[in-house]
């Protein structure tokens, strides 16, 4: 094939799931080089007619998802009668289904769009800590579901995400002793709030291949054993006044901290 292939897509909602099995089909021809064109919302036999003589004045065949079955049945009758390929993506399968559930199909485009109250919230949560991440805005402690408090390098950053996907919203604060804390983190129910607490030489050895990988030499007062110690100190004078609970992350894993917060928030 000298030109690339043109396919037209035509969808009752945006075409996006007959776009995509379309793709995968034409990626086994002419070496994945093709043009879609797609025609989403079709709610007419005019907008069909349309679309079926594009096609035929460019050479072009046509992949559907319909699932309305007039719609369906008169696309198929017409690409027939003109002698044009349409791929109906979507009818073997509904028809099948039918007959195995012995059911009519709902009839409403768009479902698998309607994404879920579940989809939402974990959206909404991830959102959340990129936005509330090391202590960037300080209105997040109070909206928050979790506050994870702790000094540089203690996994506050992707704990926040990890525990996003569960759908709870995360707020991170670093502890740095030049630095006051936020008034809002003694303002919020200590409940709320988890210290993570990491031993000095772990938090040494992490913070000198964090150096070495920025290209910088270990000797930095980041990975300064007297100035972790420092910190350390100050981030347990930090939780206790907040009084909340703490977890050692010297040892663990981000999904085993994680599972612990959350049992520990309940």
């Amino acid at each position: 094939m000298g030109d690339k292939p043109l396919v037209y897509v035509l969808s009752d909602s945006v075409g996006e799931t007959a776009e995509l099995v379309i793709k995968a089909g034409l990626s086994q021809f002419n070496n994945g080089e093709y043009r879609i064109q797609r025609v989403p919302y079709v709610e007419d036999k005019k907008t069909i007619d349309d679309t079926l003589q594009l096609a035929m004045e460019n050479q072009g065949i046509i992949g559907f998802t319909l699932v309305d079955p007039g719609l369906r049945a008169y696309i198929n009758e017409q690409a027939s009668k003109m002698n044009m390929e349409a791929i109906d993506i979507m009818g073997p399968m509904m028809e099948a289904m039918k007959r195995s559930f012995n059911s009519n199909p709902r009839l409403e485009p768009g479902l698998v769009h309607q994404l879920d109250e579940d989809y939402f919230k974990r959206v909404e949560a991830i959102e959340f800590a990129v936005k509330y991440d090391d202590g960037r805005d300080p209105r997040g402690i109070a909206r928050a579901d979790i506050i994870l408090v702790g000094v540089s390098r203690t996994s506050k950053t992707p704990l926040s995400q990890y525990l996003a996907h569960k759908r709870l919203k995360v707020a991170n604060v670093p502890i740095v002793p030049e630095v006051d804390p936020p008034e809002e983190l003694f303002e919020v129910d200590p409940a709320k709030c988890i210290g993570l607490r990491i031993s000095p030489k772990k938090l040494n050895d992490i913070r000198k291949e964090r150096l070495k990988a920025l290209g910088l030499g270990d000797q930095a007062t980041y990975a300064n054993m007297e100035r972790i110690h420092q910190e350390l100190d100050y981030f347990d004078e930090v939780v206790g006044k907040i009084g909340c609970d703490v977890v050692d992350v010297s040892h663990k894993a981000v999904e085993e901290t994680a599972n612990t917060i959350m049992r520990m928030i309940g």
